[in-house]
């Protein structure tokens, strides 16, 4: 990976983490100061918005790890797999997340269900994303196995030779 892709992907996930801390921030401000009006039930779902905030949280920075292992090449390994299982974790718990945004929304969408059915959606392709990483993940224990493999043939290469 190249150091200007590096860097570039280091700048987003920067941008993204204080953004997410700015948006807890307000979220608890709001806790604190903002009473509930309207048929909304607001302090569930800001309780909801700064959960979802951590979740994205733990996956920029489990992504940032795994950026700093193929920066030094150490990437295919098993240690990695802790990364990719947190942000594993992560979607899901966003999903979940959402699910329960889209609960709390439905009862006031009840002329019009439709927009309950693309939150739905929405929290299934959350979950698709999840599975997606789920695969990748499974690319990476073959890439591990045949790297552990190859390093296995090498050694007894060098002792024949």
């Amino acid at each position: 990976m190249g150091k200007l892709a590096v860097r570039a992907l280091r700048a987003v996930l920067a941008v993204l983490l204080a953004g997410t801390v700015l948006v807890q921030a307000g979220m608890v401000w709001a806790l604190a100061t903002d009473p509930e009006e309207g048929s909304l039930p607001l302090t569930p779902l800001r309780v909801i918005a700064i959960l979802g905030m951590v979740s994205v949280q733990v996956a920029l920075v489990c992504v940032w790890r795994l950026l700093a292992m193929v920066r030094r090449g150490t990437v295919f390994s098993h240690a990695a797999f802790r990364y990719v299982d947190a942000v594993i974790g992560a979607i899901v718990a966003a999903a979940l997340l959402w699910f329960a945004v889209t609960a709390i929304n439905a009862p006031g969408q009840r002329d019009d269900p439709g927009v309950t059915v693309i939150m739905g959606g929405v929290g299934l392709a959350i979950l698709g994303v999840a599975l997606i990483v789920l695969v990748l993940r499974m690319l990476l224990a073959q890439a591990v196995a045949r790297d552990v493999e190859a390093a296995r043939m090498q050694a007894e290469l060098d002792e024949v030779i």
